[in-house]
């Protein structure tokens, strides 16, 4: 099958989670013998199998110039366009079948912006997305949270980890290691994070480090930056962690938690959306508020039956997020099989 995906966003040229999500899917859809272009404004990153075609970002309105441009890609040589995003303006315009996947809301990322501008920004895409749900043939919401927020979305199937990549080590670092994925402002939190490990954590456990994986440097204590870290790096740092926390305000699901849980690691985050549905409402993870983050985690430094619980549940829970159901599934809506609605979390996937 020739599949066209678009995604705004690559791992060659942003840290945005889609991005990752959308290069490896379509990796994953070339290892199962499809053809995949994928069409972005981004460099693919690490070891692409898919080719890519590339559309040269404008110097202002980048994310609707994106959108704006995709009309002019002939896309009718194509069985599939898989659009992650970013093909509001594709009326009239000759497509194949289409399945436009929603990674979160931007309605519901609206109320966590700082500034007016951004919240107009993010309001202006969230109309875009609204109007997206009438274009294409099927839609898709990674998670029940994210299609609370857009209810003509007919299905939910998740993101995808690789369990050959992620998966558990044999051993932890000899220190209690917390891991943050992230940003450190924003949504992600990092910086409160980092706050709770300097005013909380090292006071409880002295030996704690604090291993951070963001673009913004950092330094202090018993900190170690380790910048935009290579997959096999991170995935060595996730086998490694005792915690790795998240103490995001809002995902809309959350890769990070589902690539530590396949790692092993116990999780803490803030109950955030995705984190609540991704970590079970709190039997797969511990689920704080945002005032007691720093507690949270020394109880699972120090309390082991309970961190290793954790790990356990957590390990399980990973497995229903494995490629080979999610790509599964997403075969099916690319071959027109699935064609009544469905609150399950796998459409038309194997259980």
């Amino acid at each position: 099958m020739k599949i066209a995906m678009t995604s705004l966003y690559l791992p060659g040229g942003s840290k945005i989670g889609v991005g990752y999500q959308v290069h490896h899917m379509a990796n994953q859809m070339v290892i199962r013998g499809h053809d995949v272009t994928v069409f972005s404004q981004c460099e693919a990153g690490e070891e692409p199998l898919y080719r890519l075609e590339r559309i040269l970002p404008r110097r202002r309105l980048r994310t609707f110039g994106f959108a704006w441009d995709l009309r002019r890609i002939d896309l009718s040589g194509f069985d599939v366009l898989h659009a992650h995003g970013d093909d509001w303006f594709l009326w009239r315009t000759r497509r194949p079948r289409h399945i436009h996947t929603y990674h979160g809301s931007c309605f519901a990322e609206c109320k966590y912006q700082s500034t007016a501008r951004d919240r107009l920004r993010m309001l202006g895409l969230a109309a875009c997305e609204y109007g997206s749900v009438n274009l294409c043939d099927e839609s898709v919401a990674v998670s029940e949270s994210t299609r609370s927020y857009l209810p003509k979305v007919r299905h939910v199937i998740p993101n995808g980890v690789d369990l050959n990549k992620f998966y558990p080590g044999l051993h932890k670092s000899p220190k209690p290691a917390i891991l943050f994925v992230g940003t450190l402002r924003g949504r992600k939190r990092g910086a409160m994070l980092i706050r709770a490990f300097r005013e909380k954590i090292l006071k409880s456990v002295p030996e704690a480090v604090l291993w951070a994986v963001c673009e913004e440097p950092i330094s202090g204590s018993n900190i170690r930056w380790f910048g935009r870290a290579p997959a096999d790096v991170l995935a060595d740092l996730y086998r490694k962690a005792w915690v790795f926390c998240l103490p995001s305000s809002y995902e809309g699901f959350g890769i990070p938690y589902i690539e530590a849980m396949a790692s092993g690691v116990a999780v803490v985050a803030t109950p955030n959306d995705g984190a609540i549905e991704v970590l079970n409402r709190g039997t797969c993870g511990l689920l704080v508020p945002e005032e007691r983050l720093g507690a949270g985690i020394v109880q699972v430094l120090k309390d082991a039956p309970l961190r290793h619980y954790l790990e356990g549940v957590g390990l399980e829970q990973a497995k229903k997020y494995g490629w080979d159901r999610v790509c599964s599934a997403y075969e099916k809506l690319y071959e027109g099989q699935v064609v009544s609605s469905s609150r399950r979390p796998f459409v038309g996937a194997d259980r």
